[in-house]
Order: structure tokens, then C-alpha cells, then sequence
């Protein structure tokens, strides 16, 4: 222990010894000999400690450093994971006004923290300075933070190139996991305006059947690592959805389940507010990236003009610059498509978009080809399978006595997984609220058989009047004959 403290000592007074050689070198030589005793005494310096430490401030120049940002989340996250962090005696505690509730437990200036990434330690300090402002700019003192960590010498390549981007890969997690989603409405035609979306729905909630919940989450989560194969095959980082089924069967809840699960905004495009094809792409352009597009009710918003269409519009509109501005300000097919894969579809990247409709057969084929909706989602009615979800969502049982006799009764008639919420919701005695689906259920069946049977005898009344018809007509091609 003594040779070692000996060893750190000599160290300590050679390495003062070089700073005053500097010193006084600054003084007496001319320039070019400085800089070539400045570059040995570095490399002299550089030999003799082991310890290296990089620098992250808060600010470049007028510019907030994002790593700064990064290390503070990643340290805040890891504070109380570490042992070696025990002995911290200082520490911040802060908290967003709107969540007072929710603290954030940081560093406080002047202590360390010790990290431990791929089996090296990494050190950890909080450093405050204070910096006198200019005098004639009449600006005062300021603070001045960084971050220093310091590790052995031999681990520096390490530390740039997998350390500090793992914290920044780490911090921006976090940051992604934490933050409150927006839900954007488009007004005025090319504006954005958000609100905070709030909306409960996850997968695990989602009536929906297990092997369809999972191959939608298996298709969004290969979606956000393939950024890479994206940029390799030359295609925009963008995937299309159509939702489609009638009213009732969960659309809406799909697509905020979607946004839960891998933290986008959505942006809600009502199309019959826009007005034009310029209007679309400004649109396109003012969304951010790791975000949901919106249309729902594709098939009926609006009435798209096919691209033939327009341009007969067009050549009639020549004349009449009247008429030439009406066509000029209309949404039409071809600007919708460009929208959606064309040339201003790479304006940003990790997009979704969603279209719905209750009538897939009323949408024009050319927005559904692969490339523009990738997958194609059918939103069914209630299965038992979806049923037992929504009666653990609002009643948190798995099994009950009239289980098999409700989905029996799924099985023979169309009932939507709205409906079967509404029941339960009803009321919050489980025992009532399944009675109560169990009649709506029979209802449903009675209803159906009644319509068979009007059905049926309709078909009959027809049939009649079919046959008395080719009677009638034999009837009289057998007195021509006679005749």
C-alpha cells in the first residue's frame, strides 16, 4: 500500500514538474518550439495517468447539447440501482407541476456515481461552474453544468463508440415510455392542432381473437426495427393498415391500442376539411415522424375524383378560370395516393397509416394494393374468444356458469363486441350483467329466426308467382299451337 501511495505521489510531482516546464516555455520560446514541447509533454502526460474524462456540458454555444439531456435521464433512471451508489450523500429531487406526484430523483453537483457497462466502471460527476458575463453586454453571472465521467484510458474507443450511444439509445426509451401521447386534428385546411390523447385501450385489453392480436403486433414490432432494410431497398419507412368491418367491432380501440404499443402521436386527417391537394401535402409535411395517420370512413369522407376524371375536369376548365380554381382546390384520388406512397411520402420516416371503412368493397382498389395498405385487418363481430376479454376487462372473472351457454349463443348470431360492452357495463354486479347479455343474446336469435322465416317465405311467394307465370305462359303458347 505504501509503494503504492510512493508511486501516486511521483506521479503527482512529475506531472506538476511538466506544468511548470509549460509554463515557463510559454514564456521564453518562440511559437514553433512551444507547440513541439506542448505535444511531447501531452504524450508524457497522456503515459503516465490512467484515468480519462470526457466532457458533456449542457450547452454548445447558444445550442442545448441533446447528450447532456441523454446522460441526465440515464443516470436519473440508474441512480438507486447501483450498490457502489450507496454512499451518494446529496441528491436532486424535482417534479413536472402537472405530475407532482411522479418524482425524478437526479445528482446533485459535487458527487459521483458509478456505472457498469459490459463489465468496465465508469465514473460519474455533476460539475457546476460559475461564468462572469460580459461587462458591457450588461448580461450577469451564469451557471455552467456538465457531466465528466472518467474510466481507465485503455476503455476510451469503448466509451465513444458503444457507451454513449447505448445512454442515448437508453435515455431515448425512457423518454418515449414516459411522455403523454398527442392525438392531432387537422383545421384550417393545412393546420395541426393537438390535444392530449388519453385513451386506455392496449392489446391486452383489445376484444379481439389471441392469433389476430398477436400477427398485428408481431407486423408493427418487425416494423420499427427494420429501419435499415428500409434505407437498403430504396422504399419510405412508412406501413399501411385498412381496418375494415362493420360499426361496433373495435376500429377505433385498434388503432389507440397501436399507439399505446409503440408510443406514437396520431394525427386524425378529416379529409372533407381540406381543401386542396397542396393543402394535403402541407399537411404531410407539418407531421413528425414516429407517428399514426388517421382516415377513417375512406370510403365516404369523401368523394375522390379518379385521375381521368380530373383531368377531363381540367381540359374543360381552361377557359373558365372560374371553373379552373374549383378544380384546383378539390382532394383528389391521384393527390390522396401521392400522399400516401407517392413522392411526398418520404418527407418523413417510422410512419403508420391507418385507413377504416365499414364497406371495403366501396374503396377504389388503387389505395389498396400492397405498398399503400400492406395488411389488411377484418374487424369482426364478437367471437367467445373476444367475449371472455371483455368479461375480464369489466367484471375481472375467467369463467362463470353461463359461459358456455353465452358463447353458444355467439356462435349462432352477429353481435358486435360494442354491444356486449354496453351490457356489461351496465351494471356492476357480474351475475345481472351476464343475465342481462344472455337475454340480449336470445333476443338476437329470436330476431334472427323470425327473418329466416320471412326470408323463407318470401322466397316461397316468389317461387309461386314464378311458377303461375310459366304456367300462364305455357297455357298460352299451347292454345297458339291449338290455334
Amino acid at each position: 500500500m505504501a509503494s503504492y501511495d510512493k508511486t501516486i505521489a511521483t506521479a503527482a510531482s512529475l506531472a506538476a514538474s511538466l506544468m511548470l516546464v509549460r509554463s515557463l516555455a510559454n514564456e521564453l520560446l518562440p511559437s514553433e518550439a512551444r507547440e513541439a514541447l506542448s505535444t511531447a509533454l501531452n504524450n508524457l502526460r497522456s503515459r503516465l495517468t490512467w484515468q480519462h474524462t470526457i466532457v458533456i456540458e449542457e450547452n454548445e454555444g447558444w445550442s442545448y447539447n441533446h447528450v447532456y439531456g441523454a446522460v441526465k435521464a440515464y443516470l436519473a433512471a440508474h441512480i438507486d440501482n447501483a450498490p457502489a451508489n450507496i454512499g451518494m450523500q446529496r441528491l436532486r429531487v424535482s417534479s413536472a407541476e402537472s405530475e407532482a406526484e411522479r418524482m425524478v430523483v437526479s445528482m446533485e453537483a459535487g458527487e459521483e456515481m458509478a456505472d457498469m457497462y459490459g463489465g468496465t466502471e465508469f465514473r460519474w460527476c455533476l460539475v457546476t461552474r460559475e461564468v462572469k458575463g460580459d461587462p458591457n453586454g450588461g448580461g450577469g453571472a451564469r451557471e455552467v453544468r456538465s457531466y465528466e465521467v472518467s474510466f481507465h484510458k485503455r476503455h476510451k474507443e469503448k466509451a465513444l463508440k458503444e457507451y454513449l450511444p447505448f445512454i442515448v439509445a437508453t435515455a431515448k426509451a425512457i423518454k418515449d415510455g414516459e411522455r403523454s401521447l398527442s392525438i392531432y386534428m387537422n383545421e384550417y385546411s393545412d393546420e395541426w392542432a393537438p390535444m392530449e390523447l388519453q385513451h386506455p385501450s392496449t392489446f391486452d385489453t383489445l376484444a379481439m381473437d389471441q392469433e389476430q392480436k398477436q400477427s398485428i403486433v408481431d407486423d408493427l414490432d418487425r416494423f420499427i426495427k427494420r429501419k435499415d432494410y428500409y434505407r437498403r431497398i430504396g422504399k419510405a419507412w412508412k406501413r399501411g393498415y385498412l381496418l375494415y368491418g362493420p360499426p361496433g367491432t373495435g376500429k377505433s380501440s385498434l388503432i389507440a391500442a397501436i399507439a399505446n404499443h409503440l408510443r406514437f402521436d396520431i394525427y386524425d386527417l378529416e379529409l372533407t376539411g381540406v381543401d386542396s391537394n397542396s393543402d394535403l401535402r402541407r399537411l404531410l409535411v407539418g407531421m413528425t415522424n414516429r407517428s399514426i395517420l388517421v382516415v377513417e370512413d375512406i370510403d365516404c369522407t369523401i368523394e375522390l375524383k379518379q385521375r381521368e376524371e380530373h383531368e377531363e375536369d381540367e381540359e374543360h376548365a381552361k377557359s373558365n378560370s372560374t371553373e379552373k380554381k374549383k378544380v384546383e382546390d378539390k382532394v383528389t384520388l391521384s393527390g390522396l395516393l401521392n400522399f400516401v406512397d407517392g413522392l411526398w411520402s418520404t418527407t418523413g420516416e417510422e410512419r403508420i397509416i391507418i385507413f377504416t371503412t365499414n364497406y371495403k368493397e366501396r374503396i377504389d382498389p388503387a389505395l389498396l394494393r400492397p405498398g399503400r395498405m400492406d395488411m389488411h385487418i377484418n374487424m369482426g363481430y364478437c367471437t367467445p374468444e373476444a367475449f371472455r376479454i371483455l368479461a375480464n376487462n369489466y367484471h375481472a372473472i375467467d369463467s362463470h356458469a353461463t359461459y358456455p351457454e353465452i358463447e353458444e349463443l355467439i356462435k349462432e348470431v352477429t353481435v358486435t363486441p360494442a354491444e356486449v360492452a354496453e351490457v356489461l357495463m351496465r351494471n356492476d354486479d357480474t351475475d345481472v350483467a351476464l343475465d342481462d347479455l344472455v337475454e340480449l343474446l336470445n333476443s338476437k336469435k329470436k330476431d334472427t329466426k323470425s327473418m329466416q322465416v320471412e326470408e323463407n317465405r318470401t322466397e316461397t311467394v316468389q317461387d309461386e308467382k314464378k311458377d303461375d307465370k310459366e304456367i300462364v305462359v305455357r297455357k298460352d303458347t299451347t292454345e297458339e299451337g291449338s290455334g
